[in-house]
């Protein structure tokens, strides 16, 4: 059982890392603007399960492994900065005008599936996420006790975060909903949070 003052201690230190705009947040704001509120369920849920991946390497010990590894870490970070590119490049011909078959532009932000499975690989392909558990972590676990247990109320913390995090930003969404419903605002978002994605990905291939 971790201490209430570490878990304390943890949340403040992982404050400023969320509030950092990222992959998560990019995608919210495309999907909960463009097909409404529910989306940022998958979002959310996608988010929330990579971070229980991480716990779970981290507790394996896969994500050290790969951390210690130099080639590996390097594959890790080249798929995930590969995928944020293209999911950047995918938002921003999604949002462009004849771009791709209308059918098929409208209903596959919609899918939730699909939208959980952007929001899950965003985060796990992450070597920054699996960082936070292998740096950061560590320094609120007691020695002494249940590692693996420790690790999973961290993650449960940190999740819960994350989820008010995310909601907050939700709801500050939906509050301007007349002007996010606009074709021209709905564009724009779309393609900053392409530029964005782009941006995060090469940035990750780049560190």
């Amino acid at each position: 059982m971790v201490h209430p003052y570490a878990v304390a201690g943890f949340l403040v230190a992982l404050l400023p890392l969320i509030a950092t705009p990222g992959a998560s947040l990019a995608l919210l704001v495309r999907h909960v603007t463009d097909s409404g509120r529910r989306q940022a369920l998958p979002v959310i849920l996608g988010t929330i399960t990579g971070l229980y991946i991480h716990a779970a390497l981290a507790i394996a010990g896969l994500s050290a492994l790969v951390m210690r590894s130099s080639l590996a870490f390097t594959a890790v970070k080249l798929i995930g900065a590969v995928y944020l590119i293209g999911l950047g490049v995918w938002t921003w011909r999604s949002a462009t005008p004849n771009a791709t078959p209308t059918l098929h532009r409208q209903r596959l932000p919609k899918r939730a599936d699909s939208v959980y499975t952007q929001a899950f690989l965003a985060n796990v392909l992450n070597p920054k996420a699996a960082a936070i558990y292998l740096t950061l972590v560590p320094q609120f676990i007691a020695p002494h006790q249940s590692f693996g247990g420790q690790i999973l109320t961290l993650a449960t913390a940190h999740a819960l975060l994350i989820t008010l995090w995310l909601a907050a930003w939700t709801l500050l969404i939906r509050r301007a909903s007349r002007t996010l419903q606009k074709p021209r605002f709905k564009r724009t978002t779309a393609r900053t949070t392409s530029v964005v994605l782009v941006a995060l990905g090469m940035q990750s291939a780049a560190t």
